[in-house]
């Protein structure tokens, strides 16, 4: 929730530069790959068969790819210049030159039921993952992926119009679904089986795979001046997803 609150209040009270911003979206993209790959699928595989969790998977995949069709809610982009540039407009004005005042709702349904898939892939996690730190991939995956989301809304937002009350709680309103949906998987969780567990697990990493790959990962091909920098921030966030991997038990001991 406070990632959201603050990614969302960006537009207000930050110029966040163009090559900040693809720095974080290749950061973000490498951790949920890895998060994917090196913490839900595996995870997923010890609570279900393999064959049900590639489908699981493949589905979680489908379901947030034709969510980013259908509501084109993924547009991590600065309003101004390319290159080496700084500008400072708003995400999602580049290109947009007509929207309408109420373009943002789409983008907030279509995020809005991305941010519950996050609440399940957070709240699986937890629970099926051994260790201190239980589902602390998926959590820092979440996190910091997050503040893009609740930007993109208000930018959108504040693009078309609409005045800072009304930014503040839609914000607020967005900030709510992912504990929303983590709580009521834990609460249907608690009934289910554990073939439940892992198929939601392999359902989110499918989604995360999707965002990671088809979304967030062209930002690198796409930014040719900064390929480098993008590449090794990318590097990075698989890094770390990895190193998350130590602070887990054997999930068989």
């Amino acid at each position: 929730m406070v990632a959201s609150l603050l990614g969302g209040a960006l537009p207000s009270r930050l110029n966040l530069t163009h090559t900040r911003l693809q720095m974080t979206v290749s950061f973000v993209a490498g951790l949920m790959l890895g998060v994917a790959l090196l913490h839900m699928i595996p995870h997923a595989a010890h609570y279900t068969s393999l064959d049900l969790t590639a489908r699981w998977a493949v589905g979680g995949l489908l379901v947030m790819f034709f969510l980013i069709r259908a509501f084109h809610f993924h547009e991590h982009e600065m309003g101004m210049g390319h290159g080496e540039g700084e500008g400072t407009a708003p995400p999602l004005s580049r290109g947009h030159p007509h929207l309408h005042s109420l373009g943002w709702v789409g983008v907030a349904v279509g995020l809005s039921i991305h941010s519950a898939v996050d609440g399940v892939a957070l709240a699986s996690s937890t629970l099926a993952e051994k260790g201190s730190l239980p589902g602390v991939g998926t959590f820092l995956a979440v996190f910091l992926h997050k503040p893009l989301d609740a930007l993109a809304i208000t930018s959108l937002m504040a693009v078309t119009g609409w005045p800072a009350r009304s930014r503040r709680i839609v914000n607020v309103g967005f900030a709510l679904v992912c504990p929303l949906g983590a709580a009521l998987f834990v609460a249907g969780a608690r009934t289910g089986s554990t073939a439940l567990l892992g198929g939601a697990l392999a359902f989110a990493a499918g989604a995360f795979l999707c965002i990671s790959l088809g979304d967030l990962l062209p930002e690198v091909q796409f930014h040719r001046h900064d390929r480098l920098k993008l590449s090794l921030a990318l590097l990075f966030g698989v890094a770390l997803a990895y190193g998350v991997t130590f602070l887990e038990h054997d999930m068989h001991g």
